[in-house]
């Protein structure tokens, strides 16, 4: 593939910032764009119909770039007052696309049918308080690859939740495990295909994992099989039904830090060698079917690392940022970028 590529860091303060280099500099969102330069930017997404487009939930609202992270604009819909914590498109169907909101706003799912342009809002709709993190937000969103209107939602705090009619209705999940009510702070999800389909859901906690789509789940305690309690992120492996990495800490933001990894869909996993110490928990991973051995992670105080071995080891880059939320990169630069408003 092209050595070109765009690396994208979200983070809680100074929006998207982004290198066309390959790691060597990096630049802030140029004053003047619908989305501000020092916002504060929850998640972000590859737009499934164009590899150079990106969508950025922010606090107010969702934003698109279509250059590779150097120009946001503002797609204005329904998100416009809510702050998007999560982001999820159809493999299926690409227009398809799942909006997860919460704190300060109210915790809402909501569906575009036309690759994001238009928004609505489903049934599914949390207090506006919850007992651990005061506001819910819905952290996790999960399409099964096969089926668009099959999609899972988990909400810090609020539970997992899993609708088979493209949101319509909705069931919740984890009032059926057996520590119920001790789970309801669910953090990710993943439905990996194949035979069987796995379905992973990631609580704060531990792993439940289902070979059976939902009927019955196994459960991993985070402190006992991995030796640090605060389970974090998951990613699939671009185009692997059985390999994953998981992030995870001794508390948010903590001082201890891991990566693992799974080559049997989340049955077993391993602890993998970061070059350099994180500084807190594990946030976030990157990304992109472009090339699926070149992998992100980051920690929630700013460490990046990345992974050209498919998450086997980590090399930390040299620059370290504020608070990280999200991570991915596209295929490309900008073809007429702009003088940058920073650069490091």
């Amino acid at each position: 593939m092209s050595n070109e590529r765009t690396l994208l860091v979200a983070t809680d303060g100074q929006a998207v910032m982004r290198s066309h280099d390959d790691g060597k500099t990096w630049y802030r969102v140029n004053v003047g764009q619908d989305l501000e330069y020092d916002d504060r930017v929850r998640c972000l997404l590859i737009d499934p119909a164009n590899p150079r487009a990106i969508f950025a939930g922010a606090e107010r609202g969702l934003f698109r770039s279509q250059d590779c992270g150097a120009r946001w604009d503002r797609v204005d819909c329904a998100l416009n007052d809510y702050a998007v914590w999560k982001l999820a498109a159809s493999e299926s169907d690409p227009s398809v696309m799942y909006a997860g909101t919460g704190s300060p706003t109210r915790s809402i799912l909501f569906r575009s049918r036309d690759g994001g342009k238009s928004w609505e809002r489903t049934p599914l709709e949390m207090p506006e308080r919850c007992a651990g993190v005061s506001r819910p937000r819905m952290l996790a969103l999960a399409v099964d690859p096969s089926d668009p209107n099959d999609v899972m939602a988990g909400v810090e705090e609020g539970g997992c939740f899993r609708s088979r009619d493209g949101g319509d209705t909705w069931k919740r999940l984890d009032t059926d495990w057996d520590d119920y009510p001790g789970n309801s702070d669910i953090h990710d999800i993943v439905i990996l295909p194949g035979e069987p389909k796995v379905i992973l859901v990631l609580t704060v906690l531990a792993l439940y994992r289902s070979i059976d789509d939902g009927k019955s789940w196994t459960r991993t305690s985070a402190r006992e099989s991995w030796g640090l309690r605060y389970s974090r992120c998951l990613q699939r492996k671009p185009g692997s039904n059985t390999e994953l990495a998981l992030g995870i800490g001794d508390g948010t933001p903590g001082t201890k830090a891991s990566v693992l990894i799974s080559s049997d869909a989340g049955e077993s996993w391993t602890h993998t060698p970061l070059s350099l110490p994180p500084n807190s928990c594990i946030w976030a991973f990157g990304a992109n079917d472009a090339d699926p051995d070149f992998l992100l992670t980051a920690t929630k105080f700013g460490h990046l690392y990345r992974s050209s071995d498919g998450g086997h080891s980590w090399q930390k880059e040299w620059r370290e940022f504020n608070e990280i939320t999200d991570l991915t990169w596209v295929v490309g630069v900008p073809q007429d970028q702009e003088l940058p408003h920073v650069t490091g």
